[in-house]
């Protein structure tokens, strides 16, 4: 069989049992699995000859390996594959890590940025892996609240804050002097006029507004807009020293390999970009056999975000050799926090 070919026949049910004890044995272990370990560990109901039979069969068909050096086996990239689509059972981290996990959301300030920063921390330190988040991104942004601050006579600080989180500061010069009740007042008219606003409606309503809010609102136009044509391109990352303490990334080839992945941005933002419409969790085992960088690498990733309002991506990096079942539980109900989050900001 070629082993580039995904297997698509459901294996008998022992098969499966084997394969899956197997590959979760060798999780735990990174040491290739005997069927001697599988009889002894685990209570099958056939001897050790049976389940090498078994064994060697799944070789055949290309969901194991067996390393020159050893008696016993290891996964290959498809046997991972069949594993994730076939063989994983609960998916949910345990209810008291979600608590946990919960709780340290709720310790931040309601600022995006630490939020991005708190769900990097989490699924690194749940997963044992690098973890990595984008922004929530609009469609188009929209408006959430201004501020005038008066500085000093004819300066005045634009603080505008948009429904995402993002903040944009701007210095205007006046032509005439204005107190701060007056700029409060203009602030206020604004607000009132403009809340949860797009670029195309705050331009339809500006004849309502008063001439002074109309010049403000030209320039709360005007950054909105370089909002909405700026590409960020922001990822935010934790947890890399994980990563480099797997015994497959113990070499200094693989080392290099996987820092210049993750260094290098090009490859995770063309990953981010090209599974941002996926729905629900995505796993990238060894690039899908299309991304050669990523030959001894798998990612999960997952959306999260409210759909035609503003979405990011979560997901984790790390070795093939990794617990598919709890990192994509963790990712998942990180994604899950982080779009209660999204939505409360679109609300308020």
């Amino acid at each position: 069989m070629n082993p580039s070919v995904m297997q698509e026949t459901r294996l008998t049910d022992r098969r499966e049992k084997v394969l899956r004890i197997l590959i979760q044995e060798y999780v735990h272990s990174a040491q290739p699995v005997s069927s001697k370990t599988i009889a002894e560990n685990h209570a099958l109901g056939v001897s050790a000859a049976t389940i090498r039979n078994d064994m060697a069969s799944l070789e055949q068909s290309g969901l194991l390996t067996q390393p020159h050096t050893s008696a016993g086996r290891i996964p290959t990239r498809q046997g991972y594959r069949y594993y994730v689509k076939y063989l994983l059972s609960d998916v949910e981290l345990p209810p008291a890590e979600r608590r946990l996990i919960r709780s340290r959301f709720n310790l931040v300030k309601s600022e995006l940025d630490q939020w991005l920063r708190i769900s990097t921390s989490v699924l690194a330190h749940a997963s044992q892996s690098l973890a990595l988040a984008t922004p929530p991104q609009a469609a188009f942004c929209s408006f959430k609240h201004v501020e005038l601050v008066g500085i000093h006579e004819t300066k005045v600080l634009l603080v505008l804050v948009l429904q995402t989180g993002i903040v944009k500061q701007q210095l205007l010069d006046l032509e005439t002097p204005k107190n701060q009740s007056t700029l409060s007042t203009i602030s206020n008219e604004l607000n009132d006029h403009l809340s949860g606003l797009t670029v195309s409606h705050v331009m339809r309503v500006m004849s309502s507004l008063s001439d002074f809010a109309q010049e403000v609102s030209l320039l709360i136009i005007e950054l909105m807009n370089r909002v909405d044509d700026r590409a960020t391109g922001q990822i935010y990352r934790d947890g890399l020293a994980h990563v480099l303490a797997a015994p497959e990334f113990s070499e200094g080839e693989n080392i290099r390999r996987i820092v210049q992945v993750i260094e290098e941005r090009t490859l995770l933002e063309k990953l981010v970009n090209e599974y941002n419409g996926g729905d629900g969790i995505q796993v990238i085992i060894a690039g899908n056999d299309r991304y050669v960088e990523l030959q001894s690498i798998s990612v999960i990733m997952s959306p999260y975000g409210v759909s035609d309002l503003a979405t990011g991506m979560l997901g984790v990096v790390g070795p093939i050799r990794m617990s598919y079942s709890r990192t994509i539980g963790a990712v998942r109900y990180v994604a899950t926090l982080m779009s209660d989050i999204v939505e409360e900001m679109y609300s308020n």
